[in-house]
């Protein structure tokens, strides 16, 4: 089963960050993805496989723009 996500997603991750927070936000996706953490704003970029074997949910879905 293959973990769905998309760019501006909010995701929590299996741990959390250091300053607390367990949200984060998909700021760019590619072969990499960079998610910046929901409390403090620092972000990360990580590989795509690895961002979803540490991806648990998908907490808020991103509003898509349909004309």
């Amino acid at each position: 089963m293959e973990k769905e996500f998309h760019l501006n997603d909010v995701v929590e991750m299996k741990k959390p960050h250091p300053c607390g927070t367990n949200a984060w936000k998909i700021i760019r996706m590619g072969a990499d993805i960079r998610i910046k953490c929901g409390g403090c704003g620092h972000s990360v970029m990580i590989p795509r496989n690895e961002f979803a074997k540490k991806m648990k949910k998908v907490l808020v879905k991103a509003e898509t723009e349909e004309n």
